[in-house]
């Protein structure tokens, strides 16, 4: 069992899905997550600006950001959003425990934003999804700056160092 598939059961039982609703949603997930990245997050979640275009539901993982769309009538999967966490640019999220609910919105590489609401059943786990989404978003993402790459022949020559005794008085 790789990496994914060891991750993703116990974060979509966490987040109370049914067995058959992850199972459903597996495959699609398995084509755009790599086996070697961890889940941090499953959860079911609607888009504030479209409430009636169906159920949707997003994975995190510490590389990528995906969410598959289940049609309302007729039940079938499409994928939303499929998209590194790097390429996604003005991140933010807002906790409200009153509401029980944390509104996510992203701008993707296509320049579209994106937002997404994701309730949850008690307000302490308002605050763990905030942590999760900081972790995710703020500690784990670099900044996209070139890398400097020097060669040997470019390297400044390095001085001796010499040490002086301390002499204690």
């Amino acid at each position: 069992m790789d990496v994914f598939s060891r991750t993703f059961l116990p974060a979509a039982a966490e987040a109370g899905l049914a067995v058959q609703t992850a199972s459903r949603h597996m495959p699609v997930f398995r084509r755009c997550v790599g086996s070697g990245d961890a889940t941090i997050l499953v959860t079911r979640c609607s888009r504030p600006d479209r409430p009636v275009h169906g159920e949707y539901l997003l994975l995190l993982t510490h590389r990528r950001l995906v969410v598959t769309r289940q049609t309302r009538v007729l039940h079938r999967l499409r994928l939303h959003l499929n998209t590194e966490l790097r390429e996604l640019s003005h991140v933010t999220w807002s906790p409200d425990p009153r509401l029980h609910c944390v509104e996510l919105a992203a701008t993707a590489i296509d320049g579209i934003r994106e937002r997404f609401l994701i309730r949850t059943q008690h307000p302490k786990q308002v605050w763990q999804l905030d942590a999760l989404l900081n972790h995710a978003f703020r500690t784990r993402v670099r900044s996209a700056q070139p890398r400097v790459v020097t060669t040997v022949a470019d390297a400044p020559t390095a001085r001796p160092v010499t040490f002086q005794p301390v002499v204690a008085r």
